[in-house]
């Protein structure tokens, strides 16, 4: 038994199934999971002294790679002034300048800890200001586990065979409606059947917790159209896709603006933090300034804004990182691609900027019915392949791959090699 077998059995007796996170226990794909130590650039290193090719990335905040200079040295310096303070701050007024500057559409921003706590509260934003209580979400979407986005959930929960959870009352969920995403036409028939009725529809630009599964052309540009049709809000829930596809998010990189925006841990480098932000106007209605009430005590922590100010200030100065970490990614989802084809397996890749996915099934993936037919046992053997051969990827099927500023090329050579012995196995 290695070192992090050994250290996975003492976790199943003191933690639920020796993890503090469902997806990291790794029962999709039948394993045991690395216990990680450290991590610098693309690589993370095991407690059995393995070296990987990272692409989770923490699950898409290290943008430039683990351990990022920049950010290390800022958190670094912060730490010397203490860990928190329950007060403001005038990192966090810079870094919610900094976010309103980058991203469209957006006066004001508010600091949470998480993205759960960020789209929680976006969602009470949306229905003190409408006045209404209906909620629309997209199966296969994941935002978090609030108990009202705990309905036809994706990511870990999709994995694990149970899409909600026990524990959440009928009356939490039970004004959650749920359309299909790329597929207008559901959320018009829910609109009309409950018109007048619904605060906002929510939505993943890029869903990423089905694997990833790209909007069809029109597809967020109808969700507005509906929107402002029937008086709901449109939020983008952006904690995979902010300040990852763009500087600006989704809203820059599809051109369509929404109403409220959600972040997660990239706008902490990594440490934990999410934010929600929306016009003045609607941002106002918040406490102190309005009814809709929301409070944290470590809200705007000094080490987390930081390291996110440290990390957004870097990719304001060096913009080429998107095109680079954009160009790789396709450059992967290309070679994926040609071995498919060469070995004969049945892959589909979809690549949206810097994250993408495999799906193994023959057919096209556009819809969480399609990211359904994915073959999970196939997933399963290809991920146990890939990590024999130094290759971590996300160990579910329903999640992304993200490509980091510190990827190289030798890394994707190396990559694509893995995968045409496993794919040719397989």
């Amino acid at each position: 038994m290695d070192r992090s077998e050994q250290l996975f059995e003492a976790a199943k007796r003191v933690l639920p199934g020796g993890v503090n996170s469902p997806v990291r226990a790794f029962r999709a794909v039948g394993m045991a999971p690395r216990f990680i130590t450290r991590a610098d650039g693309a690589y993370i290193h095991d407690a059995d002294g393995r070296s990987y090719i990272d692409y989770v990335c923490s699950w898409g905040p290290m943008i430039l790679g683990h351990n990022h200079p920049a950010v290390r040295e800022a958190v670094e310096e912060a730490v010397k002034d203490g860990l928190s303070f329950g007060a403001p701050t005038e990192r966090e007024v810079e870094i919610a300048r900094l976010m309103v500057e980058l991203v469209p559409n957006i006066e004001m921003v508010r600091m949470v800890n998480s993205g759960t706590e960020a789209v929680m509260s976006a969602l009470r934003l949306a229905r003190g200001a409408t006045g209404r209580e209906k909620l629309i979400k997209f199966e296969g979407c994941y935002h978090g586990h609030s108990d009202c986005m705990l309905v036809n959930a994706g990511s870990s929960a999709l994995a694990g065979g149970h899409p909600s959870s026990a524990g959440v009352p009928v009356g939490a969920a039970k004004d959650t409606l749920t359309a299909q995403f790329n597929d207008l036409q559901s959320v018009e028939v829910l609109l009309n059947e409950n018109a007048g009725e619904v605060a906002a529809v929510i939505v993943e630009p890029v869903a990423a917790n089905m694997g990833v599964v790209g909007p069809a052309p029109g597809f967020l540009e109808g969700l507005r159209a509906l929107c402002d049709k029937h008086g709901a809000l449109l939020i983008f829930d952006e904690v995979i896709t902010g300040f990852r596809l763009a500087l600006g998010g989704a809203q820059e990189f599809f051109g369509v603006r929404a109403d409220i925006v959600t972040f997660g841990k990239i706008i902490g480098g990594g440490m934990p933090v999410g934010a929600y932000c929306a016009s003045r106007a609607l941002m106002e209605q918040v406490a102190p300034c309005g009814s809709v009430y929301q409070a944290g005590t470590l809200s705007g922590n000094p080490v987390a804004m930081a390291a996110g100010l440290a990390q957004l200030r870097y990719l304001k100065a060096h913009p080429e990182v998107y095109s680079g970490i954009n160009g790789y990614a396709a450059r992967l989802a290309d070679g994926l691609r040609e071995i498919a084809a060469r070995t004969g397996t049945g892959v589909r890749i979809n690549q949206v900027g810097s994250v993408l996915s495999p799906f193994f099934t023959p057919d096209d993936v556009n819809t969480f019915t399609d990211a359904k037919g994915s073959d999970v046992g196939k997933y399963a053997r290809y991920f146990a392949g890939m990590l024999e051969r130094g290759v971590y990827l996300a160990p579910a099927q329903f999640e992304a791959m993200f490509v980091s500023a510190a990827h190289s090329g030798e890394d994707l050579r190396r990559t694509l090699e893995a995968a045409g012995e496993v794919l040719g196995a397989l």
